[in-house]
């Protein structure tokens, strides 16, 4: 999109009353936003229930003083814009019936051909959700997807780092313009940011991180992802809204159970409960639904643990298991003669050491 079309679009979108859905019919009807601008009032009442007032508006381009300052921001500023009917415009988001005619941008990354993965939750998220998040991504990391979140405290914050940390790129999407970072203590992850992936945004300068523009973002959050999962919530929350979103959407949901009693679980185990979410235990449970072969792996060297210390009942299950592979516990115990509490125990120990890893059915072998 050249500056000329950029202006229009962007002194369209600035309109009061055009939003995203009449912006694209308008689009439609006239060809181009330059060409909205240029049509006469006899013009707009082929258009159906098309408000006078606003047609008035665009009329009067209203807008136009706004929008050159906008456009020096963008241009000061080094921003990145993707029109809807871009080549590069997010192919998942593109199905979305209101997803953004314009995007905002910054860092380096290109989400087409991508598994793209959304993480969100509660902003007081909890030393269980925490855990289970880093795991997960570290375990999804062998698939290489794009980690996307919503750059908030909590759930978003520690999956954006646990990407970082394991060498994915991650995308936060914002609730504001480029002109501020919110929550401001989240200032000093931006480089770090922009250097493995960068930042989405649909807001122009200026606007401010209300409750309207987090639900507008979660619909962003939704639909550029295959799949979303929700690490904790409470009964209400934000993240409920990016779930309830992304199955409008027909896309699949995950959920992280946690106890009945525990009020940041209470959200994802009614998600389960009402079938709006498949469980979530392990990064597998995604690869199966998503039916993501191994063709498209990460290859990732594998480093054996050294120097770690063993007690002797410790290394007669880890020789037992490197000679049998993955075994059941019961099948273990009786093997090692040693009691079922105690190899439940001694298992629990060596996966705490990175020795042995559990896997669904009781079952357990080295990691």
């Amino acid at each position: 999109m050249n500056q000329n079309e950029l202006f229009f679009t962007l002194a369209l979108l600035r309109t009061e009353g055009v939003g995203d859905v009449f912006a694209k019919k308008l689009l439609t009807r006239f060809g181009s936003a330059e060409e909205v601008f240029l049509a006469k009032q006899k013009d707009f009442k082929k258009i159906e229930r098309f408000p006078s007032n606003v047609i008035q508006r665009i009329l009067d381009k209203s807008s136009f003083e706004a929008t050159e300052k906008e456009l020096n921001f963008i241009e000061k500023n080094v921003i990145r814009t993707c029109f809807f009917e871009d080549n590069d415009y997010p192919e998942k988001l593109k199905h979305c019936p209101d997803a953004p005619l314009l995007l905002f941008s910054k860092g380096d990354f290109d989400l087409t051909n991508r598994r793209i993965l959304s993480i969100v939750g509660t902003r007081e998220i909890t030393a269980y959700g925490a855990s289970f998040c880093k795991k997960l991504v570290e375990e999804l990391s062998l698939y290489n997807p794009i980690i996307i979140s919503g750059f908030a405290l909590g759930v978003d914050i520690c999956a954006h780092l646990a990407a970082i940390d394991n060498g994915l790129q991650t995308i936060g999407v914002l609730a504001h313009g480029f002109d501020r970072i919110y929550p401001p203590s989240h200032k000093k992850h931006v480089e770090s940011m922009l250097q493995n992936g960068g930042f989405l945004t649909e807001f122009w300068s200026g606007s401010i991180p209300e409750r309207e523009n987090f639900i507008k973002r979660n619909r962003i959050v939704a639909g550029l992802s295959d799949a979303t999962i929700i690490i904790e919530s409470a009964l209400k929350g934000g993240s409920l809204i990016t779930a309830n979103l992304a199955n409008d959407y027909s896309r699949e949901v995950f959920a992280l159970p946690g106890r009945v009693t525990d009020k940041y679980s209470q959200g994802c185990n009614n998600l389960i409960k009402t079938q709006r979410a498949n469980i979530l235990t392990e990064a597998e449970d995604i690869a199966y639904m998503l039916n993501w072969t191994d063709s498209k792996k990460k290859s990732m060297p594998k480093q054996q643990q050294i120097f770690v210390e063993l007690s002797n009942e410790e290394q007669i299950i880890v020789d037992f298991l490197k000679q049998n592979g993955k075994e059941q516990l019961d099948i273990i115990a009786k093997s090692c003669e040693i009691t079922v509490y105690k190899v439940a125990s001694l298992l629990f120990d060596l996966e705490l050491k990175g020795v042995v890893r559990p896997l669904p059915g009781k079952m357990f072998e080295l990691a």
